[in-house]
């Protein structure tokens, strides 16, 4: 997968990182030992692979006493990504995961989004945004989704709650739509969807979403996100618990077969709707 601009803007920070560290006679674990991470993530932030948070980089500048170079780089980073600060970093580790496990209560994630589908939800929640603003949301959104087609696509598996495939979003039209493209995902293997139906009722993971992220060369990682923040998680004993809760939700879904008839039938009934209005 080609790396984007703003990936190659991080690769840059990170030589910069490591020509800095080793200016300073530092070991990667000694550097990370005086800011509080390990040395294997400083390591990773000189690769590129992953970004510190502002105030890690603000200490690597006081560390290396670079008049706050770090944290500059950082802030103009941020600020060209198009996601919010607290899912910049995420958007750029599904790019390199090598598995993805996601669970939205109430809405289809991300990834698995159509245009129609995800201007809906953007308009839902801005009101009186422009549409220079909607298309830029939606774009970046359809983006993130290249990675499902690409040649070195992630293993990714999704549980859908069953009220989602109920809701209309935009319409039973865009969503009679956005079933359909979810069905063809799974129909092309480039995802394993199953449903947690109504019936279950409490389950492992009652609010907000949860992203499980895997990779080829750094240890797992998981996210959840609210309306209105996310947060990041990498303490293994944390990142543990976020995988038991995703294994008690899956054990709780119908399995892929049933799942998908039931994404059919969802998406024949939306059409059906759609017909007599």
């Amino acid at each position: 997968m080609a790396r984007s601009k703003q990936q190659d803007a991080w690769v840059f920070f990170g030589e910069v990182l490591k020509e800095r560290r080793e200016a300073a006679g530092l070991t990667q674990e000694e550097l990370g030992g005086l800011v509080f991470v390990s040395g294997g993530y400083i390591g990773l932030f000189e690769q590129g692979i992953r970004k510190p948070q502002l105030d890690v980089a603000m200490r690597i500048d006081e560390v290396l006493q670079t008049g706050g170079i770090f944290e500059r780089t950082w802030r103009k980073l941020i600020n060209k990504s198009p996601y919010a600060s607290y899912f910049s970093e995420v958007a750029e580790l599904e790019a390199v995961a090598t598995k993805l496990c996601e669970f939205a209560p109430g809405v289809v994630q991300g990834l698995m989004q159509t245009a129609s589908y995800a201007s809906a939800l953007t308009i839902a929640a801005n009101p009186f945004a422009t549409d220079e603003y909607v298309a830029e949301k939606v774009t970046s959104r359809l983006s993130r989704a290249e990675i499902l087609t690409d040649a070195t696509r992630p293993e990714y598996w999704a549980i859908l709650h069953e009220h989602v495939l109920l809701t209309p979003v935009g319409g039973p039209a865009v969503m009679a739509e956005q079933l359909d493209h979810i069905a063809a995902l799974v129909r092309s293997r480039a995802a394993v969807v199953t449903v947690l139906p109504r019936s279950v009722g409490a389950h492992a993971y009652m609010t907000g979403t949860l992203k499980l992220m895997e990779f080829a060369d750094q240890p797992p990682t998981a996210y959840t996100e609210t309306e209105f923040s996310g947060t990041l998680l990498d303490d293994p004993a944390v990142v543990k618990q976020a995988q038991r809760a995703y294994d008690l939700l899956r054990v709780a879904t119908l399995s892929p077969e049933a799942s998908l008839d039931l994404i059919k039938s969802a998406a024949e009934d939306h059409r059906r709707c759609a017909r007599t209005t």
